[in-house]
């Protein structure tokens, strides 16, 4: 599979308009909220010992990486769904797998994103396309068995059962 369609993020239109919505607000009045926090700080003195303005660059730098996440997502984003009709496993879609050294261990989870999709109910499993085992079964077809090296170095294959497209949690 290629690079571009591993940095490929799916997103409904829902959750399109809502990160634009976040990074546009972190854009304007989110940028003037901590530069106002910053300024005020600032007036109290000596900064080495500041605890306010030391808090209020830190919130700076944590808005300014949310603000280049939500850029580079929106920019590599593909507004759709998963086709009801696809033969082979795409980012939207819950995939069932089982692991070929045990036949009996079977794991389902969705492939995309918690954030991106809008789950906010932690019992559903994610996985990145971008994750070995999401890598790994991108463009698979139901019986297709495949492999990803794990964190731990060790080598897992794991055969598709099924797949479906996520219809929420």
């Amino acid at each position: 599979m290629s690079d571009a369609a591993h940095s490929t993020i799916w997103l409904t239109q829902e959750a399109h308009d809502k990160l634009s919505g976040e990074l546009a607000y972190l854009k304007g009045e989110g940028r003037t909220t901590v530069s106002a926090k910053i300024a005020q700080a600032r007036e109290e003195g000596d900064l080495s010992e500041n605890g306010g303005y030391h808090a209020a660059r830190e919130e700076q730098g944590q808005q300014e990486a949310r603000i280049r996440q939500l850029e580079a997502m929106l920019r590599a984003a593909h507004i759709g769904e998963p086709s009801e009709d696809a033969d082979a496993v795409t980012p939207g879609m819950t995939v069932t797998i089982c692991y070929d050294d045990d036949p009996d261990d079977t794991d389902t989870f969705l492939l995309g994103s918690r954030e991106l999709i809008g789950i906010t109910d932690a019992s559903v499993d994610v996985f990145s396309p971008q994750s070995p085992l999401g890598a790994a079964v991108v463009g698979a077809k139901v019986g297709e068995t495949v492999s990803y090296t794990a964190p731990t170095g060790a080598t897992i294959e794991v055969t598709v059962l099924g797949f479906a497209v996520f219809t929420g949690a």
